[in-house]
């Protein structure tokens, strides 16, 4: 038989690419065409003050990969403000041509660059950002407090995430990216990113609410809502996450901490709050809602 690694790849657009398989029992069996995402790695720098610093590396499905790399500038504590930001581009080769999976930041002269903060991200990883940082204490502390206040209604909340689905375009091709969304409390989906890591899609969401002047009320994540998902909400003071599926207890301790709102496992009508339950408003006949540290 042919061997299918010689296929083409024929790159579609965001962020997927159509190969031959080979499926094996069920209906369709046989060779046939098939849409996977793509996954490659992504390294940012920083230009600040006239030098060049690495910010870290991380896999991700290209396309909105400045927004990208604003977001894990700010979800790591560099940038703190639209106006750390001077600009942002892919970089430059010798042969004059952008680096499709390069790009760097260029900082303001005024803005705080902590050498700890730098190269932290040294793995490229789609699955976590953060391995290899072992002080929990430490990273709980680093956090700020999330003190804006909004109301949304239960029912309100609980479309977001179907909402944020009829906007997945690659999800529905290959059924393989995550996907984060910004909302209004008024259940106005801002916009949609899609990656194959959850946390580069919340970091493009970041980013460009950040570069546009964004403000959203509600993180609304495909998945699971792990620390980072909370760690990255509460460094851009977006007040409340839903998640799809389960948080963790780290998740919940820091939400908890920083005074986020944590929903999880929204969908079908349902979810479970685990912090800051007054901003999400029920009808008494429904459930008793009482404020919890």
């Amino acid at each position: 038989m042919r061997s299918l690694l010689g296929a083409d790849r024929l790159l579609v657009g965001g962020g997927s690419q159509r190969i031959r398989v080979l499926r094996i029992g069920g209906p369709g069996a046989g060779e046939r065409a098939d849409t996977v995402v793509v996954e490659e790695p992504l390294q940012v720098h920083l230009q600040h003050r006239g030098v060049t610093l690495l910010l870290g590396a991380t896999m991700r499905t290209p396309g909105h990969d400045l927004d990208l790399a604003v977001g894990l500038a700010v979800g790591e504590g560099v940038v703190r403000r639209r106006e750390d930001v001077r600009g942002v581009r892919h970089c430059v080769g010798e042969s004059a041509t952008a680096m499709d999976n390069d790009v760097t930041i260029a900082l303001d002269d005024d803005a705080q660059v902590g050498a700890a903060r730098l190269g932290r991200v040294q793995h490229p990883s789609s699955a976590c950002g953060m391995c290899g940082r072992d002080e929990i204490d430490s990273l709980l502390q680093l956090l700020p407090g999330v003190s804006r206040e909004v109301t949304i209604a239960a029912d309100v909340l609980a479309s977001l995430p179907d909402q944020m689905r009829e906007q997945q375009a690659v999800f529905r091709r290959t059924g393989g990216l995550h996907a984060a969304a910004l909302a209004t409390a008024a259940g106005e989906i801002l916009l949609v990113r899609e990656d194959v890591g959850r946390h580069n899609a919340v970091d493009k969401v970041v980013g460009n609410a950040l570069l546009a002047g964004m403000v959203g009320d509600v993180l609304v994540v495909s998945g699971r809502a792990g620390f980072e998902i909370v760690q990255k909400a509460a460094m851009a003071g977006i007040p409340v996450v839903a998640a799809v599926s389960a948080p963790t207890s780290l998740s919940v301790q820091a939400a908890r901490d920083t005074g986020l709102t944590l929903a999880g496992f929204v969908r079908d009508g349902r979810m479970t709050v685990y912090s800051g339950p007054q901003r999400i408003q029920v009808a008494p006949d429904v459930v008793s809602v009482e404020t919890w540290a």
